[in-house]
């Protein structure tokens, strides 16, 4: 039991600093929301805490982040931005944690199916967000809104995510900082 609450208490310690690299990282954008829009800076430690610290507490990061960031400082804007980034952020650490779980062996290879799939998934949670807050001021929310927000402009960050992630995730096992097989599931 006691070995259960220390690795919660990690889990925890771990989220938090997530939290806190996720309020920062954005300011090296220089607060211009196109060059966040394109590198999307908060993405990184909501992925990365669902693959070190499981589904949960990368979904909790994801939920409490732009919430957290749009009270502080004002980026992102809190309707529709920050809410829709909730719910997309949220999926990315639920999904992306969820399925690097499935696999019985955890290696670096391993996380490029739960990184794409998370991100799939978490573009339609945020296109569903973005079509319903925005249906309710009358705003319509076009297909062609969805592809130019989730993909085309955000290409330059999926690139990103898609080398830096399995890079991080590679030297954590490398120093021994995380062991692959994450027994908090």
């Amino acid at each position: 039991m006691q070995k259960k609450s220390q690795k919660a208490l990690k889990n925890m310690v771990l989220s938090a600093l997530f939290i806190s690299i996720g309020l920062v990282l954005p300011f090296l954008t220089g607060q211009l929301k196109q060059i966040g829009n394109m590198l999307l800076p908060m993405h990184l430690p909501v992925f990365l805490c669902g693959l070190i610290c499981g589904w949960k507490y990368g979904a909790a990061v994801g939920l409490v982040l732009p919430l957290l960031r749009s009270m502080l400082f004002s980026m992102p804007v809190l309707y529709p931005t920050a809410i829709s980034m909730a719910f997309e952020l949220s999926a990315y650490g639920l999904i992306c944690g969820l399925i690097y779980a499935l696999f019985k062996k955890q290696n670096a290879g391993k996380i490029y199916p739960a990184l794409v799939i998370s991100m799939l998934g978490g573009r339609a949670v945020w296109g569903i967000a973005q079509a319903v807050l925005l249906g309710v001021k009358d705003n319509a929310f076009t297909l062609k809104m969805f592809v130019t927000g989730a993909f085309v402009n955000a290409l330059p960050g999926i690139v990103i995510q898609l080398v830096i992630i399995p890079l991080i995730m590679e030297a954590l096992h490398r120093t021994n900082l995380h062991r692959y097989k994450n027994e908090n599931e």
